[in-house]
C-alpha cells in the first residue's frame, strides 16, 4: 500500500482529516474497504499490503509478457543509500535490474528483505515531475484490533528513526532507506529510470533551504546569496521571493503560503491576483475592519493597481495550524512590490533558522520581532524540529567521519583580508567604469577547490552572471572586491570553504572532492572578471536629460564654492566611493586637507584605491595642480559626534540625506551645525517635483518592469534606497529651521533645470554659512575608524 502517495492521501483525508498528520491512518481506511471486497482481496499479515485472491485475466498477463520482451535483458542504475544511523555515511549503490525481475524485488533485496510487499514507497522528492522516491522497510506492529475501522493508529512502525530520510520525505522513515529514480509513470508500459549521484543528493538537500533554492535557481552556489532587498522586477535575477516561498512550502509539505493585500488608500483587502481561491478566513488585519478572505497568490503578475499597498503573509501546516504570519508596516506603490517584499522578509527569517543549526530561541524571537514576524513556536517546532537535527548531522558527518569542516582543514593565511579573503591579485587596464550601488553588474567567474599542495578541482563557473549591486545578491567578499575593479579588470583570490553540503552540491566528482578535502588544508579559489556595468535607473534618467550629468554638475557646483571661499580644508559627509574627492584632485584649488566619512567599508575601499593612486601619481610626476598635503577616510556614521570632523572650512553632503530616515536626516542637520560647525556647508537632495520630467524622459529598457508606466497617481522615487524625497517647500522648511536654530544663514539654489521655471531644479541645494567667526570648542571624542590616510611626507598609511 502506497500510504505516502499524495493522491491516496487526498482521498482518505476527506474521510478522516487526521490522516494528514498521520499517514499510517490510511491503512486503517484501506483495510476497512478491503473487508468489503473479501472475495477478491486478502490483507497480508503485515497489514501494510493486499493480495489478489484470483489471478489476473489471460489478456492482462499476455500484455505484460509482450512488454517485458521489449525490455533490455539487464541494466544498472545508480541510487543512494541513506543509513538510519548518523554514524554511517551516505553512499552510492548500484541496482542491477533486468526484464526477468521486478524492480521492487531488487530494492527489497538491497534493503535486506525478501518480499517487495515489505517495501514502503515515499512521495516524490524534489520537483513534482520527478520520479525520485525513498524506499524503506520498517518493522510493523498491528495495534489494538478492536479499534473502529477509521481510527488512525491501527498500525505502528518500529525501528530506528532515519532522520535524514525523514527530512526528505516529510514523514517519519524508519530503518535504512534507498533514494532512487525508478518506476512506471502514468500511462507508460516502460520502466522509467535515471542515475542519482551524490551531487543530486546534496542539491536536493540544499533545495530545502531558502538560500539554497535561490542559489540553485541562479546555478551559482558559491557566488549567489538570497538578496536582502527586493528593488524592482527588472533588476531581480533568479526565482522571485514569492516563488521561492512557494517552493519552500512544497518542499516541507506545508500548505501554500497565503497572501492578503490591503490598499490603505482605499481601505480594502484583496487577493493579489483576483482569484478568490479561498483557503482560510482569519482575523482582520486591523481592528474594526471586516475580516478579509485570504487567498493564495497564484497566477500571473497582474499589477495594474497603484496606491499604498501592504501585504500580509501567513504560512499554515497541512493540518491548517498557523505557523507564522507577517504584516508589512511599509506601504508600497505597487501590489507586486508589496507581495515580493513581504515574501522576502519571511524567507530571510527562515533562512536564519536554517543557516544556524544551534540558534537560540531568544535570538530567533529577537530577529522575528525585528522583522515584524510572529511565529507560533509549538507548531513551528513541530514542523521544523527535525531540520535542526539534520543540520547537526551534516556537521557530524563532516567532522566525525572525515574532519572536512574542522578548522584544521580550513586554509589559514597570514595575509588574510577582510571577510575571509586572502591572496588577492588584480590585473587588467582600468577603464574608469566602476560598479556602484543600484547598478546591474555582469561578471564571469570560475570557482575551484585548491589544496595546500597545489592540487585543484573545478567546482563551478559561469560565463555571464548578472546581479544588482548593494542588495546582498552575492556573497559579501565578492561585492567587496568588485568595488575595487573597473570593467575589463580581473581578480584572483582565495576564500574560506563554505559548508560541506554546498561543496558537494556543486562537485561533479564527489569521491575526488571528498578525497581532496580529507588530504589537507583546502580553500576556494575564485577568478572573477568584471564584464559590464549598467548604471542605476536614477543615473540613466539624469543622463538622458542633462549634459553634463547631474552628478558632475553637483561636483562643479561644490568646486566653485571651494574656489570662491579659498578653503584650506574640506570634509565630505557620506563620501561613498569618493567621486567628489577624486574629482577635486583634477582641478587647482586652495585645499590642503581633504577628509571623507561613510558607513560603507566597501565604498571606502574603492575611494582609498582611487585617491591613493591619483595622489601618489601627482607626486611622482610633480603635478602641481593641487596643494593637497593630507587625506583621510573614516568609517563611521555622520550622525555620531567625532571631534576629528570639527572645524573644517567647507563641508559637503551631496545626495546623501535622502538615504536616511527623515528623523536621521534631521539629527544629522543638528549634529553637523551644532558640533562639527563647518564654516560653509553644502547639502543637496533630489527635488521630488522634478521626477515627472525625469521619468518621462527616461529611455525605456526592454527588461524594465512594464507596470512602472501604470503609476499615474504618484511618481516613484529616483532610487529604491531613497527613504524620502522632498518637494522644494519641504526642503526649504527643513533647512530654514536648522539655520535659525544653529546661527547659520542659508541660501537656496540647485543644478539641472532652472530655479525660476517650474518645477525648479532637479537637484535642490542649500548653502549654509556660519555667522560666528570662531566655532565653539569641543571635547575630544573618537567614534570613527580610520580606514585610510595619506600624507605628502610618507605617501600613505592604510588600515585596510
Amino acid at each position: 500500500m502506497a500510504m505516502y502517495d499524495a493522491k491516496l492521501t487526498n482521498l482518505c483525508k476527506h474521510i478522516n482529516p487526521e490522516v494528514e498528520s498521520n499517514p499510517l491512518g490510511i491503512t486503517s481506511i484501506i483495510l476497512s474497504a478491503a473487508e468489503k471486497l473479501s472475495g477478491s482481496l486478502l490483507p497480508l499479515e503485515d497489514h501494510l499490503s493486499l493480495k489478489r485472491q484470483s489471478p489476473h485475466p489471460p489478456d492482462v498477463l499476455q500484455s505484460v509478457e509482450n512488454c517485458e520482451s521489449t525490455l533490455l535483458e539487464s541494466f544498472e542504475i545508480q541510487a543512494i543509500r541513506i543509513p538510519s544511523s548518523v554514524n554511517e555515511t551516505i553512499e552510492t549503490l548500484v541496482l542491477n535490474l533486468s526484464s526477468a525481475s521486478y524492480y521492487l524485488d531488487v530494492i527489497a533485496e538491497a534493503l535486506g528483505v525478501t518480499e517487495a510487499s515489505r517495501v514502503q514507497v515515499s512521495r516524490t522528492i524534489g520537483k513534482a515531475s520527478s520520479e525520485i522516491r525513498l524506499y524503506f522497510c520498517p518493522k510493523q506492529q498491528l495495534l489494538d484490533q478492536s479499534l473502529e475501522p477509521l481510527e488512525v493508529h491501527r498500525v505502528q512502525l518500529q525501528g530506528s528513526l532515519n532522520v535524514r530520510a525523514s527530512y526528505f520525505a516529510g514523514q517519519e522513515v524508519y530503518g535504512d532507506a534507498i533514494l532512487a529514480s525508478v518506476g512506471y509513470v502514468w500511462k507508460s508500459a516502460n520502466l522509467f529510470h535515471e542515475d542519482l549521484s551524490m551531487r543530486t543528493y546534496y542539491r536536493l538537500l540544499i533545495n530545502k533551504i531558502p538560500s539554497g533554492v535561490y542559489k540553485l535557481s541562479r546555478e551559482a552556489i558559491f557566488v549567489a546569496e538570497l538578496p536582502m532587498a527586493f528593488t524592482t522586477r527588472s533588476n531581480w535575477r533568479g526565482f522571485f521571493p514569492r516563488e521561492i516561498l512557494y517552493t519552500f512550502c512544497r518542499q516541507h509539505r506545508l500548505a501554500e503560503p497565503v497572501f492578503c493585500i490591503r490598499n490603505s488608500s482605499l481601505g480594502t483587502s484583496t487577493d493579489p491576483h483576483g482569484t478568490c481561491k479561498k483557503l482560510k478566513v482569519t482575523e482582520p488585519i486591523e481592528e474594526g475592519k471586516k475580516s478579509p478572505v485570504l487567498a493564495a497568490a497564484g497566477g500571473g503578475e497582474s499589477d495594474g493597481l497603484t496606491g499604498d499597498f501592504q501585504c500580509e503573509v501567513k504560512i499554515f501546516s497541512k493540518c491548517q495550524d498557523l505557523i507564522l504570519q507577517f504584516l508589512s508596516t511599509k506601504a508600497y506603490k505597487k501590489q507586486t512590490d508589496a507581495v515580493q517584499n513581504a515574501a522576502l522578509k519571511v524567507l530571510l527569517w527562515l533562512n536564519l533558522f536554517f543557516s544556524e543549526s544551534n540558534i537560540s530561541s531568544e535570538k530567533l524571537s529577537s530577529n522575528a520581532k525585528e522583522l515584524g514576524i510572529q511565529f507560533y513556536s509549538e507548531y513551528f517546532l513541530k514542523e521544523f524540529n527535525i531540520c535542526s537535527l539534520v543540520h547537526d548531522f551534516w556537521m557530524s558527518f563532516a567532522t566525525v567521519e572525515d574532519g572536512l569542516l574542522d578548522h584544521k582543514h580550513m586554509k589559514a593565511n597570514d595575509d588574510m583580508l577582510e571577510n575571509g579573503v586572502f591572496s588577492l591579485n588584480m590585473g587588467g587596464q582600468a577603464s574608469g567604469v566602476n560598479p556602484s550601488s543600484g547598478s546591474l553588474v555582469c561578471i564571469g567567474y570560475t570557482s575551484c577547490l585548491v589544496t595546500e599542495g597545489g592540487m585543484k578541482e573545478h567546482l563551478e563557473s559561469n560565463e555571464e552572471f548578472e546581479f544588482e549591486m548593494g542588495i546582498g545578491a552575492v556573497v559579501p567578499y565578492i561585492e567587496g572586491i568588485l568595488t575595487q575593479l573597473s570593467v575589463g579588470q580581473s581578480a584572483c583570490f582565495g576564500a574560506e570553504l563554505p559548508p560541506l553540503e554546498f561543496i558537494l552540491a556543486a562537485a561533479d566528482d564527489s569521491p575526488t572532492t571528498i578525497s581532496l578535502l580529507s588530504s589537507g588544508k583546502c580553500s576556494l579559489e575564485h577568478t572573477i572578471t568584471l564584464l559590464r556595468v549598467t548604471e542605476p535607473l536614477e543615473d540613466r534618467m539624469e543622463q538622458a536629460l542633462f549634459s553634463p550629468p547631474l552628478s558632475k554638475q553637483r561636483v562643479e557646483y561644490a568646486l566653485q564654492h571651494i574656489q570662491e571661499s579659498h578653503a584650506l580644508s574640506m570634509i565630505d559627509f557620506g563620501c561613498g566611493s569618493g567621486s567628489l574627492l577624486d574629482s577635486l584632485l583634477d582641478y587647482p584649488t586652495s585645499l590642503e586637507k581633504i577628509v571623507g566619512v561613510d558607513i560603507s567599508q566597501k565604498s571606502l575601499a574603492r575611494a582609498a584605491k582611487m585617491l591613493h593612486s591619483k595622489l601618489n601619481s601627482k607626486l611622482d610626476y610633480k603635478v602641481s595642480s593641487n596643494r593637497i598635503k593630507s587625506a583621510v577616510l573614516y568609517d563611521g556614521s555622520i550622525t555620531n559626534f567625532d571631534s576629528r570632523l570639527c572645524g573644517f572650512d567647507i563641508g559637503t553632503c551631496l545626495e546623501v540625506i535622502e538615504h536616511m530616515e527623515e528623523q536621521e536626516a534631521s539629527l544629522f542637520g543638528d549634529v553637523v551645525l551644532s558640533s562639527f560647525c563647518p564654516r560653509i556647508l553644502i547639502i543637496s537632495t533630489p527635488n521630488y517635483e522634478y521626477n515627472v520630467i525625469l521619468q518621462k524622459s527616461a529611455p525605456q529598457n526592454q527588461e524594465e518592469d512594464p507596470d512602472e508606466k501604470n503609476q499615474s497617481q504618484a511618481y516613484k522615487f529616483r532610487n529604491h534606497d531613497h527613504k524620502f524625497e522632498w518637494t522644494r517647500a519641504q526642503f526649504c522648511d527643513w533647512a530654514t529651521d536648522l539655520s535659525r536654530r544653529h546661527n547659520y544663514s542659508v541660501e537656496f539654489s540647485g543644478v539641472g533645470g532652472a530655479g525660476d521655471v517650474e518645477p525648479g531644479f532637479a537637484s535642490q541645494i542649500a548653502v549654509f554659512r556660519r555667522k560666528e567667526e570662531n566655532p565653539k570648542s569641543v571635547e575630544m571624542a573618537h567614534h570613527c575608524k580610520v580606514i585610510w590616510e595619506w600624507s605628502e611626507g610618507d605617501r600613505s598609511k592604510s588600515a585596510l
